[in-house]
């Protein structure tokens, strides 16, 4: 009987796939007559980015699918929470952007969170930094500093929108606290060291969502 085929992927493939797909969607979200059509791919280009990072992982195991579906789930239910009881983030809805819903909650945000948390607590893991509260916490806010980033670009397309538009100082706190606390989740699946394609996926964000604050917005 056949061994099923290793069907993981080394860094700098990822690394090549995850920054040309991002500096391609910057293009086609910066052309007006592109736009749209770049807009109806962002549901593929989450799934694109999910596959890459989960087969850019070692040693992929039931362990690390555990991690992904639960990081999904409490991504997923924390939206649920801010948009039907407004206790989290403040008061918002979602737009189309993000491609199909459940319980008018797009899909795709479960997966963005999951991808978010892994590319930090990866990040984090690979810094110098020692002690485990430091990591929580350090991760926690570069997360609502792409959050800031991320907000008015999410506005402009459709992603989501705020009551009175108006981005409360409420979904910043809440955007540290749940990333913290998905962050100490990451750091108890103890995870051995990751390759550098997540640490680029979020260097990329931050490139791919200032840019278009640049070019977009201004």
């Amino acid at each position: 009987m056949e061994r099923p085929k290793d069907l993981s992927i080394n860094a700098p493939v990822a690394i090549v796939i995850i920054i040309l797909f991002h500096l391609v969607g910057l293009v086609g979200f910066s052309i007006p007559s592109t736009r749209l059509l770049f807009l109806q791919l962002v549901p593929w280009h989450l799934l694109l980015m999910l596959v890459v990072i989960t087969l850019s992982h070692k040693n992929i195991t039931s362990r690390f699918g555990l991690f992904v579906l639960l990081m999904f789930l409490l991504g997923f239910i924390a939206e649920w929470i801010g948009v039907h009881k407004g206790w989290l983030f403040g008061n918002y809805s979602y737009g189309s952007t993000l491609g199909y819903k459940l319980f008018v909650i797009p899909l795709m945000i479960g997966v963005n969170w999951f991808l978010l948390i892994y590319a930090v607590g990866v990040t984090m893991q690979r810094s110098r930094l020692k002690s485990t509260s430091f990591r929580v916490l350090t991760g926690a806010i570069i997360l609502v500093a792409l959050d800031v980033l991320i907000e008015p670009v999410a506005i402009k397309f459709d992603y989501w929108h705020w009551s009175n538009n108006a981005i409360p100082l409420k979904n910043y706190i809440c955007w540290f606290f749940v990333s913290a606390v998905m962050l100490y989740i990451f750091e108890l699946f103890n995870f051995k060291k990751q390759s550098i394609a997540a640490p680029v996926l979020l260097a990329t964000e931050f490139v791919f969502f200032g840019a278009l604050n640049l070019i977009v917005l201004l």
